[in-house]
């Protein structure tokens, strides 16, 4: 049963997105790695752009910066 646990920063991914994530990598493992579709589990954390750091500082100062 594979668990397949994919972090984003939280800035504007739809649910449309989202769920064409899940179905791909869903099928990538089934057809990579024979794995059952019905026992894979994908589980999607966004989180804030203040809470995930890159090079000692947030995405948010990043990316305001220009980074």
């Amino acid at each position: 049963m594979p668990f397949v646990n994919i972090k984003i920063t939280k800035d504007g991914v739809t649910a449309e997105q989202k769920a064409q994530l899940i179905q791909g990598v869903t099928r990538l493992l089934a057809d990579l790695l024979g794995k059952n579709p019905q026992t894979t589990v994908v589980v999607i954390e966004e989180v804030e752009t203040g809470n995930w750091g890159i090079g000692g500082e947030t995405v948010t100062r990043r990316r305001n910066s220009g980074k």
